[in-house]
């Protein structure tokens, strides 16, 4: 018990340096404060949304993308462009996708190097980006309120999420599995019946943790809030995609992600106002770009390849979504 508070106390540190980082983003709060990010509307969606024949695909380009600088007239990436920064919303608390470097303050990770594709195909430098720190339940309001251009952060494509907002093709596939103490013989959520299983609220983790009635749900702000409660011993899992949960245990040496096959699909795309499918089919323009030139690659190995083994190959772009 005692190594697990200390673990405890070390993630809130983490959190707490987070905090203190310069750059043009806000901290990610500890669990249970408020946080600076939009917060308003609801991420529920119609309970009997149209059919969907297939929730991956998305927008296809209509040709190269211009000239960094030259975006074309009345579209919304000339209106970024005139701003000069892209607004992304993001995580700065998940390991390897999104995190507060608490040397540097800067927010890094998988994620954050698809918004530096983004950023470097409008204004030619990948530097050109504000962050701004929104929990898993904030991501579609801060889409369908406008306070952010695209959101990147570990967010499932499913046909509920196209009723409200628009999603890049698919950049990454990941799964859901479950994270538990190194010394338990639980592979699914199937051995935690009576158990208390943490997931962030507003998550398709959470959705489906919902299907298991016999476990004990318990909601937290973000997986960091879920790792909180676990190493203080009050939840006895964490479910979430493999990536995340990698990320989870790599703080934790006394956590484990279990072996067995991911329980559920959960192909990310980065996310969309539905207003812009033009901005939409120049990002599906970088993410095929960057899938052929080696920069998805890339990214992969600095950031996914020590935790999650070598890179595969990419997910392969599915088109034919009408505006």
């Amino acid at each position: 018990m005692t190594r697990r508070l200390t673990l405890t106390a070390l993630v809130a540190g983490v959190l707490l340096l987070a905090g203190c980082g310069s750059g043009q983003y806000d901290a990610t709060p500890l669990p249970g404060t408020t946080s600076s990010a939009p917060s308003g509307g609801s991420t529920s969606a119609p309970s009997s949304p149209p059919a969907c024949v297939n929730q991956t695909a998305s927008y296809a380009p209509t040709g190269p993308n211009p000239a960094p600088g030259a975006m074309d007239a009345a579209t919304y990436m000339k209106k970024i462009q005139d701003r000069g920064k892209l607004i992304a919303g993001v995580s700065a608390d998940t390991l390897l996708l999104g995190a507060r470097n608490p040397v540097s303050g800067q927010i890094e990770g998988f994620d954050i190097d698809m918004l530096k594709l983004v950023s470097t195909a409008i204004f030619g430098s990948p530097d050109h980006i504000t962050l701004r720190v929104i929990t898993a339940a904030q991501r579609i309001p801060a889409l369908t309120e406008g306070t952010v251009d695209i959101v990147a952060r570990n967010m499932t494509i499913n046909c509920t999420r196209w009723q409200q907002i628009a999603f890049s093709a698919e950049y990454y596939h990941s799964g859901q599995k479950v994270l538990v103490p190194l010394d338990s013989k639980a592979q699914t959520l199937d051995d935690l019946s009576g158990k208390r299983v943490c997931a962030p609220n507003g998550s398709t983790s959470m959705d489906k943790l919902a299907e298991f009635r016999d476990v004990i749900k318990v909601g937290a702000d973000t997986h960091t809030g879920c790792l909180v409660m676990f190493q203080q011993g009050k939840v006895d899992a964490i479910t979430g995609d493999d990536t995340v949960l990698a990320g989870l245990a790599a703080q934790d040496p006394y956590a484990k992600v279990t072996k067995v096959r991911a329980f559920t699909a959960e192909p990310y795309g980065l996310g969309i106002a539905k207003t812009h499918p033009e901005f939409v089919r120049f990002v599906n323009m970088v993410l095929e770009d960057a899938k052929a030139d080696g920069q998805w690659k890339k990214a992969y190995d600095r950031w996914l390849a020590a935790d999650l083994g070598p890179a595969p190959a990419p997910p392969k772009p599915v088109y034919g979504r009408s505006e």
